[in-house]
């Protein structure tokens, strides 16, 4: 088992497979995706490669595999990757995070190849908001490609939701309604300071506190996370078929329960979201190397500090939340 030196276990890898995004979303990528220039940074891992890397993190104790972007959508092959991840010895789960382009079209065709979970962000159920916030008026058939999701009887369905103070924040009665008779998980994320987004992040910043103390008014009682766990709080209410989810990185303590790691879309193991410069692993993905491989990993791990420094405005290298998957 992967475990640091401050004793978290990793059995938890999300997995960028591009950081390619279609969407605009005002605390992402407000002017959309620029490309690169240079070829090479255009060249994001193969399928060869992420099911090599999957392998070598399995070894090492991995269970769950989450899929990230970018939109991991985008890339034509995300069915076979899926269905490559799934087939790995030692993955319990293969998850997806998705902006659910496409979604009403495929996930049939993902669920077939082994996909257990699904997360999809919906920033607002008001088509308006929806619209000003991505640039994309998708949200019709995003609900639709949900409603299949849960017919499939995928084993966890997910709604992502950045809280934004003009955008959404007030929004709770219209969610708690769609929540009512459907088995899914709504996580509201706090915005989160990144490298380009300071003055956004100043205006829109709301603290999910507040809706936990609502939350916890109204009789929504707190669940016990598991060990492959995401960063949420989640709370459920005996009248509710669905979940709710705090993800509220800026509160005390939350980096003490962390059990995931991260891939990049080029290669590099990021052990924070806002850490430092990444360990490029792409080398002995692609030559196979896996003893020389699971030995840099085990030695980065233990690298690992104890906390990011959100609080002091350090995003480290993230310079928009595409790059890594969020």
């Amino acid at each position: 088992m992967l475990t640091d030196s401050f004793g978290r276990q990793f059995e938890y890898l999300r997995v960028s497979i591009t950081d390619v995004c279609n969407y605009r979303c005002q605390y992402c990528l407000p002017n959309g995706y620029l490309k690169p220039t240079s070829k090479t940074q255009r060249e994001f891992l193969s399928k060869e490669e992420i099911a090599n890397a999957v392998a070598s993190f399995a070894a090492l104790g991995t269970r769950k595999i989450r899929i990230t972007g970018g939109e991991p959508a985008i890339r034509s092959d995300l069915t076979e990757i899926i269905q490559r991840c799934k087939q790995v010895s030692g993955i319990e789960t293969v998850a997806i995070t998705t902006n659910g382009y496409r979604l009403e079209n495929n996930i049939r065709a993902w669920h077939q190849a082994g996909l257990d979970r699904l997360n999809v962000s919906i920033d607002s159920f008001d088509p308006r908001l929806f619209h000003s916030i991505t640039g994309h008026n998708h949200l019709e058939s995003i609900l639709r490609g949900v409603e299949q999701a849960l017919e499939l009887g995928l084993e966890k369905v997910k709604i992502n939701s950045v809280l934004l103070r003009q955008f959404n924040a007030q929004g709770l009665e219209q969610i708690l309604h769609w929540l009512k008779d459907r088995p899914v998980t709504l996580r509201f994320i706090e915005l989160m300071q990144t490298g380009d987004n300071l003055r956004f992040f100043e205006q829109q910043h709301v603290s999910g506190q507040a809706l936990e103390f609502d939350l916890l008014k109204r009789g929504w009682q707190p669940i016990a996370r598991g060990s492959t766990a995401g960063p949420a709080k989640e709370f459920q209410h005996p009248n509710y078929r669905g979940r709710v989810g705090l993800i509220m990185p800026y509160e005390k303590g939350f980096c003490e329960t962390c059990n995931r790691l991260r891939l990049s879309a080029k290669g590099d193991l990021q052990l924070c979201l806002f850490g430092e410069q990444g360990l490029n692993i792409r080398n002995e993905l692609t030559n196979q190397n896996h003893q020389i491989l699971a030995k840099r990993i085990v030695e980065y791990v233990k690298t690992k500090q104890a906390a990011h420094s959100l609080k002091q405005g350090n995003s480290g290298v993230t310079r928009h939340l595409a790059m890594i998957g969020g």
